[in-house]
């Protein structure tokens, strides 16, 4: 799996603290602490650990783990890797700015199937609107006063999208909510795949996996082919990081070198180092055998 985001040419920002924070609109918010210092990062450069970090979340929110905790795990998420980037996820194409109207295929987050530009922009901004006129397809925005941005400006080709570079501002921002939907999902998918080849199942709920697996809302990253000095080489280009985990995670499932499994005594994912491993660590493996100490299987 690693050698498919070996050359990786997205970058991604994350900034230095995050918070939780409640708009008039009643709803609360992921988004960057003021004054926060900005970071370019590739967030594939662990993959696994990236996809490892995105299921555990998920298996905390769908084991009912207390909400506080839950926030913690999401903002150390943040922390580590920045937002999800879910406004150049949802839309048919990242490159929605350059139209009057946002097109938005069935999802888990929004409704409605084509929303007014600026209106889905304001999702994104319950805090700050940033600043930007849009004439046709063309679009200027004010990024004036904001050194990190336009740092980081120069380090974007003509190539990324508006929106993308929109979702790295300071006061962008995401409904913790959606948040925990995007992570339940990856999750549910994890547990169906352990399920389907782990439990003793009817071809009735076989077929209810496998055509809850045909739902899954696979990544659609780009790739163009760039002109090396060893070679051509196949670049993937991800236009937020929601992409890139759900990528990463459909390779990971189908990866038989490297087998994500759930632990049987805390229940989390982790790989295993041996096909027959059951347990994330010898510390789990001797606390599960404390209380099991009568299955012969787990000895």
């Amino acid at each position: 799996m690693m050698d498919l985001f070996k050359n990786v040419s997205t970058f991604w920002v994350r900034y230095a603290d995050y918070r939780i924070q409640k708009a008039d609109n009643g709803k609360r918010y992921l988004t960057a602490v003021d004054g926060a210092k900005l970071e370019l990062i590739n967030p594939l450069e662990n993959a696994k650990q990236l996809v490892l970090d995105a299921v555990n979340i998920g298996l905390a929110i769908m084991s009912k783990k207390p909400r506080p905790l839950i926030e913690q795990d999401i903002l150390k998420f943040a922390g580590n890797y920045g937002l999800l980037g879910l406004m150049t996820a949802l839309p048919t194409t990242p490159r929605f700015m350059d139209y009057h109207y946002v097109y938005l295929p069935k999802n888990d987050f929004i409704r409605a199937e084509s929303m007014e530009t600026k209106a889905y922009t304001d999702l994104f901004f319950p805090f700050k609107k940033p600043t930007y006129r849009k004439a046709g397809d063309y679009v200027e925005w004010d990024v004036e006063g904001d050194d990190q941005i336009q740092a980081l400006m120069l380090t974007c080709d003509a190539y990324t999208p508006i929106a993308m570079q929109m979702s790295f501002l300071h006061e962008y921002a995401e409904d913790i909510e959606w948040q925990e939907k995007a992570f339940k999902s990856i999750a549910f998918n994890f547990l169906s795949v352990f399920f389907y080849y782990n439990d003793p199942l009817t071809e009735d709920e076989k077929e209810t996996l496998r055509w809850g697996m045909k739902m899954f809302e696979g990544s659609s990253p780009t790739c163009h082919i760039a002109l090396e000095d060893n070679g051509p080489m196949l670049i993937w280009d991800f236009h937020s990081l929601l992409h890139a985990i759900q990528m990463a995670f459909a390779f990971t499932m189908t990866d038989p070198h490297s087998p994500i499994k759930m632990c049987k005594n805390c229940d989390k994912a982790f790989f295993a180092s041996r096909p027959n491993q059951k347990f994330c660590s010898d510390r789990c493996g001797r606390y599960y055998r404390m209380k099991h100490s009568d299955d012969e299987d787990d000895k």
